[in-house]
This record gives structure tokens, sequence and C-alpha cells, in this order.
């Protein structure tokens, strides 16, 4: 998985980004930023770091989701709950172009910090907040986290079958769309400094994102009266569609979820005559006769091994995909080419992870090696940068406000 060497510079090059967040939304808005170019110095307690160094998985130590979101970013341990590490901190802000934060609403500003303070400071500086309901209306003073997101924006509710409770995901789902959003802001934000030469404030609430995807279920609900409810892997709006079980216990899914896609799945299956059967020649049609249609379906994926009806599934231009797991991706030749990274000079060993989000032309692809320690570039940042003495720094940490003597490596 070598990366293609580049001479071109990278979209975000240039720019500074102080993260005062912690846990996902805020640090994956960050590392977007980071595998576009920008440079990302992460401030964390000087003891315990982002809390998200503690959370499971595992491995000797090193916490994957924190070393998936922050590899080649520079950790500096401040404490922000002293007033000498609030000094710094806007020191550091001066000289930034981005402002990551997530703290609750209010934090920030009863540490006289809020934007009109970082303003002053710094007038072209883009402050993007993420929290978990954003920072106006009645919830803005509530903590929280994904799943309250995703419960609050309706996702829960629509996710699962209907004769389970409502689910929300194993992983950072909410979190992870809110960073996305919030590196989308915070570009469009440096983008519109370009032409007036002022910053501005990006203000992302953790439901909102995913509140915008489930956006067809409120309308509906709006307009017709009719609140939608969980129905498994089917879909609500197209048929067929789902996801099966073929013959030798693999799993795949078909999305025949526009008409000439449908009309092409029915010729895979060898049934025609299914084109022109009024209860299956079209979409309303389909979606009112859907339970059968399924098992029509069904009972065509199960009569062969998963390769075989892939095969033919895509030998008729059908959309559809193997289920694949984690052993399937690092495998699969498309994702080794265009998706995944090796993540290096970790406890982790060669280990594969995800690489940027999207691509654009003529940009390098950035390398990811090692992972912080909290700390780890605390005396160098502050000492070579804003020319913090040495006694001040002993100073510092002595008195907590500082991790100073950083020896353990985070990987």
């Amino acid at each position: 998985m070598e990366q293609p060497k580049s001479e071109s510079r990278s979209l975000l090059d240039g720019v500074r980004v102080v993260e005062l967040g912690s846990m996902y939304a805020a640090p994956t808005a960050g590392r977007m930023l980071r595998d576009f170019g920008a440079e990302v110095i992460k401030v964390e307690d000087p003891v315990n770091g982002d809390m998200a160094r503690q959370w499971q998985p595992q491995k000797d130590g090193l916490a994957l989701g924190f070393a998936r979101l922050n590899s080649g970013k520079r950790s500096v341990g401040i404490d922000l709950r002293q007033p000498e590490g609030r000094e710094l901190a806007l020191e550091l802000i001066r000289g930034a172009d981005v402002v990551i934060e997530s703290f609750r609403p209010g934090r920030l500003e009863a540490w006289g910090m809020g934007y009109d303070v970082l303003a002053e400071v710094n007038p072209r500086l883009v402050l993007t907040r993420v929290s978990g309901f954003g920072q106006s209306g009645p919830y803005s003073g509530r903590p929280g986290f994904g799943t309250v997101a995703e419960t609050a924006s309706g996702y829960a509710f629509l996710n699962g079958w209907p004769d389970t409770p409502p689910t929300s995901p194993p992983f950072g789902f909410a979190d992870s769309i809110a960073g996305i959003s919030a590196a989308f802001g915070t570009a469009m934000a440096l983008y519109r400094r370009e032409i007036s030469g002022v910053g501005s404030e990006v203000d992302v609430a953790l439901y909102e994102p995913l509140m915008f995807i489930l956006g067809d279920a409120l309308l509906n609900y709006t307009s017709n009266g009719v609140i939608m409810t969980r129905v498994g892997n089917t879909s609500g709006s197209a048929s067929p569609r789902g996801i099966y079980q073929s013959g030798d216990g693999g799993w795949l899914s078909i999305a025949a979820s526009a008409q000439t896609i449908a009309m092409r799945l029915f010729d895979a299956m060898g049934r025609p005559d299914l084109k022109t059967d009024e209860r299956f020649s079209t979409n309303p049609a389909r979606m009112e006769n859907n339970d059968e249609l399924q098992e029509i379906v069904k009972g065509w994926v199960g009569s062969m091994p998963r390769q075989q009806v892939l095969a033919v599934l895509e030998e008729y231009e059908v959309v559809a995909a193997p289920v694949n797991d984690s052993s399937d991706i690092v495998q699969d030749p498309h994702f080794l080419e265009r998706t995944l990274v090796e993540l290096s000079g970790t406890v982790l060993g060669n280990a594969t992870m995800t690489g940027p989000i999207l691509h654009v032309a003529g940009t390098p692809r950035p390398s990811y090696h090692g992972v912080p320690a909290v700390g780890e570039h605390t005396a160098t940042i502050l000492a070579d940068e804003l020319g913090v003495e040495t006694d001040t720094l002993d100073r510092l940490a002595a008195g907590g406000v500082i991790a100073h003597d950083v020896t353990a490596k985070a990987s």
C-alpha cells in the first residue's frame, strides 16, 4: 500500500489548527483537516490527556480509536482550568488559523476564551465548536455524546427491525458525521476568510448532521402524517432492496432502487416475467407487494454460492456487494489501492486503517506515522514557538499547568 509520491502541495498547507476537542467528533474534524495538509496541535489535559486514550479496544495500552484519529498531530499538555494554562493556550491561538473545541457551551466563555475574546487576539481566527445540542436553543447547556445524538435525532428509532428495540450503532456514528461536518464548515469559513479577511464561528451540534440525513422521515410526518418505523434491511422508499443470504451462508446486499436496475435484476434472476407482472412492474407496485417480492429474491440468492450470485449480478449491472467484515476489507484489491493506508511507528505494528474520506486530484496523500504521547511536544512548541524559558517550563510543570518532561511514548 505504498502511497504515490507527489511534489504538489496539500490543499491546507500552511494552515495551523489548535485542537481543544476530545473524544471523537472534534478530533475527527482535526484529522480531516490534517489529512489535507493542516498542522494540528492537540491541546490535552497534562495528566490524563484526551479521554479517548482510555477507550477500548486497545493494544499494549494504545487505544485504537485514538490512534486512528490523532496520528500525525502534535500534543501539548496544558491544563486549561488554570489561568496560566489559559494564557499559554491564548498565545498558541494567536498564531493559529483554526481552533476546534468540544466543551459544553459556555465553558470557553467562563474561562474568558469566548469567540469575542479570541477574535480580539486573532481577528482571522476560525473557531469551530462541536457540542451535543449546539451553542443556541433551550438544550444548548445540556451535555451530549454520540449516543444521545443518535436517539434525539430519530436515528435509533428507525434503526433495527419492527420487533426489536430502537438501536444505536456500536461505533461513533453521530460523532464521525458531526466531525466531518465540522471540517466542512471550517473549510467554508477559511474560504470566506480569504475573501473578507476576517474569521468566523462555526457551530456544529452532534445531532444536526444526523437529523439532516434522516430528513425524509420528518418530512413524511409533516406532509403525510406518517411516522416511519423500523423496517430492518428493507427500504421504505424502493423495492427490492435488502441484505440476503446465499446458498453457502455468505451475505450480500442488493439495491434495485431504480426502475432500470429492478428490471435488470429480474433478468439476472431468469425471471423476465416479473417485469410485466402488475405486482412488480413499477416501484409503487413493488412496495405494495414488497414482502412477496422479497421472498422471491431471497429464494434466488439462496440457490447459489455468494460469489456466483455476485458474478451474475455484476454481469447484469445490478447494484450489489458482499457484506464485508474487516478481514474481507483488508484483502480487497479496490480498497487496498484506493482507501486503506498504513499506520506505522506504533505498538500496533504496520496496522491498516482508513485513509482520507475523499480524493482531490493533484494533491499528495498524507502519511500516518506514530501517535503522540500526552504532551509529547509541549516543551518544543512552548519553547521554540512561544519563547517560554526553561525555568518557566519547569515551574509550570511543577505546578501541574503543563506536561513538560515526557519520556513515555504513546506508540
